[in-house]
Parts: structure tokens; C-alpha cells; sequence
């Protein structure tokens, strides 16, 4: 492991987690704001749903690991929220087992550390519409209304188990013209799509009563320290600093 030691953010999910590094996503995002700061640590695993993630739940976050995490956002619920097969193969998981796999993945995550934090996602929507076109199919198995009974359930046991919880359900339609602008294919966020889900996860950091604040403005900047190799002044007195300059891509997210 690179050195000087940083907090850990991981992101632990499906596609949305996979992809959040595509086409302006979230987590490159998250990457962006957090540089010199905290790790961005992606595990993400497309196809996947909340069953096989418990499987290997101990592998990837293992209890006797030297560094736990000090951040985890789980995404979960849009495979187990597709139309079951006749076959009884796919990714489909039965809306009670969902929940209760979902509570047993937070479960694990909250007993690795005393300061350990986890923000669950909930299913975003999907244009059906558009993964139609994208499939060249009259049937998906998946639906909106499907992804917003899950995304309602999962925010009542988030609100059960006293757990941060985004509805990307709901934050997605509250915009007008979400169903043109939000998906790459129906299902996966474009940059505009992205753009909530790191609106919503900072808003909670912001927001959240911790200890200590994951919020990437409030974390210390790694080697902030002045240096003489760092371009100096026009008068050349002093040099500038540069590990204060925040980009103005970076400032839009001071929220």
C-alpha cells in the first residue's frame, strides 16, 4: 500500500458503482474533490445483486483487515429488482430477502470499526423507454415501478437501523427533464445523472453529526506545507502554494 496512510472511501455496489468512473460519473467525481485527501476505493461489480454480494462480503471487507475503512456507499437493488425468470436463473431477489441482505451487508460494515460510517443508495429509476431502443427489445424485465418499490423499502430500513440513506429514486425525477438527460442507455448514469448522486452524498456529509467530518472540504489537505520548489512570485519573495488552489470545477461542489 502507497504511503502517506488516508481515510478510505469505498464504493461497494453493482454497475453503478463499476461504471461511476464513466462519461463524467460520480465517483470520478468524488476521486476529484477528495484528491490529497482520502482514498477512493472502488468496488464495484456489474451484474451483481445483494445475494451474491454476500458471499464474498468477507473477502472484501474483512474483519482482522490493519485499515477499515472510514467511509462506505453501498449500491445494491436494481438487479434484484428484475422481473424474476421462468428458469429461476438471473439476477432477481425477492423484495423481504433483499432487505435482509441489505441489513446483514450493513450490519458487517457498521461491526468492522467504532468509526466506521455507511451511506446506503437506493435503486435510481430507469427510462424504460430508452432501454428498449437500447436492447432492440419489446420486453426488459425491468421496470420503474419495480425500482422505486425497492428504493421506498430500502429507505424504511435505512430509517430502521438509523442508517444514512440516499433516494436516488426520488432526487433523479425531481428533475423535469430527467427521463432525456439522466441515463447512457435507460439504466446507467450519464454525467447529468452523476451529478445528483455526488450532490446527495455531499449534502449528507455537510449535513451529518460525526465525530469527525468526512465532508472534503472540512478533511486536512496532505503536505500543505509551504515549499521552496513550488513556482515562485513574480517578485520571486515567496513561492505559491499550490496545494491550497482549488479548481473551479471543484468549487461547484461546496455544498
Amino acid at each position: 500500500m502507497a504511503g502517506p496512510l488516508r481515510p478510505q472511501i469505498v464504493l461497494f455496489g453493482s454497475s453503478i458503482i463499476q461504471m461511476s468512473f464513466d462519461n463524467g460519473g460520480w465517483g470520478a467525481i468524488l476521486a476529484n474533490l477528495y484528491a490529497r485527501k482520502a482514498d477512493i476505493v472502488l468496488r464495484g461489480y456489474s451484474g451483481w445483486n445483494s445475494r451474491r454480494a454476500l458471499e464474498v462480503l468477507d473477502e472484501i471487507f474483512p474483519k482482522d483487515a490493519s485499515v477499515q475503512p472510514s467511509l462506505v456507499i453501498v449500491y445494491f437493488g436494481g438487479n434484484d429488482s428484475i422481473d424474476p425468470h421462468p428458469s429461476g436463473l438471473g439476477p432477481h431477489v425477492p423484495l423481504q430477502e433483499y432487505l435482509e441482505n441489505m441489513r446483514k451487508i450493513a450490519n458487517h460494515i457498521k461491526s468492522l470499526s467504532d468509526h466506521i460510517r455507511v451511506i446506503f443508495l437506493t435503486s435510481p429509476p430507469i427510462n424504460e423507454e430508452q432501454l428498449r431502443r437500447k436492447l432492440s427489445a419489446t420486453q426488459t424485465g425491468r421496470s420503474n415501478e419495480s425500482c422505486g418499490v425497492y428504493a421506498n423499502a430500502l429507505m424504511e430500513l435505512c430509517e430502521e437501523m438509523n442508517l444514512k440513506a440516499i433516494n436516488l429514486w426520488s432526487a433523479i425525477q425531481a428533475r423535469e427533464d430527467w427521463l432525456d438527460v439522466s441515463f447512457t442507455d435507460g439504466v446507467h448514469l450519464s454525467a447529468e445523472g452523476s451529478k445528483v448522486v455526488v450532490k446527495e452524498i455531499l449534502k449528507i456529509l455537510r449535513e451529518a453529526d460525526w465525530k469527525t467530518s468526512l465532508h472534503w472540504m472540512s478533511m486536512p489537505t496532505e503536505y500543505a506545507e509551504d515549499s521552496p520548489y513550488y513556482p515562485p512570485t513574480p517578485d520571486g519573495t515567496k513561492t505559491i502554494n499550490v496545494s491550497h488552489i482549488v479548481s473551479r470545477r471543484c468549487l461547484q461542489w461546496d455544498i
